[in-house]
């Protein structure tokens, strides 16, 4: 596991991600975002199980972080919590993308943004866990939009999801 880490690490270094930082996405990053959130929404329930399968896939030691995971017999995909929890996951994040530029800043409900801080601090979720998944979700959403997938379309939806990282991370506190 640690390789794969490496890996993407390295692979965060030398991708061009103009806007990390607290600036907010380009209009042309926006559209990106838009238009292949508005192809994967309506799949979103298989999207975001494909995204927490292919998670678990580079860090299967993520599974013990889910409670519903721990004591499971079944297949991460018959898993009856597993699919419910990835969809709102996965659609939470990509709605946080989508309004974005219009936001300026990452917009949850201040409490579940809270909450969503405090879970992810309660159960030690580190930087490590937040690459693992950016790089699992980039490689959804390369998988969902096909041809559409391009360069810009990565960077923009790199830059929304190190956004929302950001604003997770300053709610993770005890």
């Amino acid at each position: 596991m640690n390789d794969q880490l490496n890996t993407i690490s390295h692979q965060k270094d030398v991708e061009n991600c103009e806007n990390i930082g607290g600036a907010s996405c380009t209009e042309e990053q926006e559209a990106l975002v838009v238009k292949s959130w508005n192809l994967m929404k309506k799949n979103a329930g298989e999207w975001g199980l494909k995204f927490f399968i292919k998670i678990f896939e580079i860090a299967p030691s993520a599974q013990k972080l889910f409670s519903f995971l721990k004591d499971s017999n079944v297949p991460l995909e018959q898993n009856p919590k597993l699919k419910p929890h990835a969809k709102s996951v996965f659609v939470m994040t990509c709605e946080a993308a989508v309004q974005l530029r219009k936001a300026g800043k990452v917009v949850i409900r201040d409490s579940s943004l809270k909450k969503i801080g405090a879970v992810h601090f309660k159960y030690g979720v580190v930087d490590e866990h937040f690459e693992v998944t950016k790089y699992a979700l980039l490689e959804t959403i390369k998988e969902a939009v096909g041809e559409m997938w391009s360069a810009e379309m990565k960077n923009a939806w790199s830059v929304a999801y190190d956004q929302l990282v950001a604003a997770i991370k300053t709610e993770m506190k005890p």
